[in-house]
């Protein structure tokens, strides 16, 4: 498996008509998100600027016409980590990203593969790989068609079932 760069990923989002987000976890140890998920814990107020780079590579592939999903498989009630996803959430929507959000329950059935990936175009696969202690390790290529394939089978299934964001947040 190739490993990518953080820049070398966003590249998929100027190269692709079609990109979905898979999050399986139920938290992510990513540092950028330490001092904001803090200052969410603690009710304070955050400038969101630690989003530019994410946001400014979905509005650009948004505005070009390219599609951006993604789907958030939940345990309900939403532990702290989850409502902070869900607090930062209408500024991925702002950028053109459409999210949806699958309760556990709800995903009875679909094979959910081991890691949480982005899959661009339904053939270029990237899974999204954490060490043991949580903290992210980073983006790998998977060239492999077999698990392509499963990959596109659960994140089909799963955006099927799955609630859009303003419903399941208003539902």
């Amino acid at each position: 498996m190739e490993r990518l760069s953080l820049e070398e990923f966003r590249t998929n989002f100027r190269r692709h008509a079609h990109a979905v987000h898979l999050e399986m976890k139920e938290h992510y140890g990513v540092t950028e998100e330490d001092e904001p998920f803090r200052k969410f814990l603690a009710g304070e107020k955050d400038d969101y600027a630690w989003r530019a780079g994410y946001l400014k590579a979905v509005r650009d592939a948004t505005a070009a016409g390219s599609v951006v999903r993604r789907i958030r498989l939940v345990r309900e009630p939403l532990n702290d980590y989850a409502r902070f996803l869900l607090h930062i959430s209408p500024g991925n929507i702002a950028a053109g990203e459409e999210i949806r959000y699958l309760p556990r329950d709800r995903a009875v059935g679909v094979e959910f593969p081991a890691e949480d990936c982005w899959l661009f175009d339904s053939v270029r696969l990237i899974l999204v790989k954490f060490f043991d202690n949580g903290r992210m390790d980073g983006f790998y290529v998977v060239d492999d068609p077999k698990l392509v394939k499963v990959y596109r089978h659960a994140c089909a299934q799963a955006w099927e079932r799955a609630t859009p964001f303003a419903e399941y947040v208003n539902g």
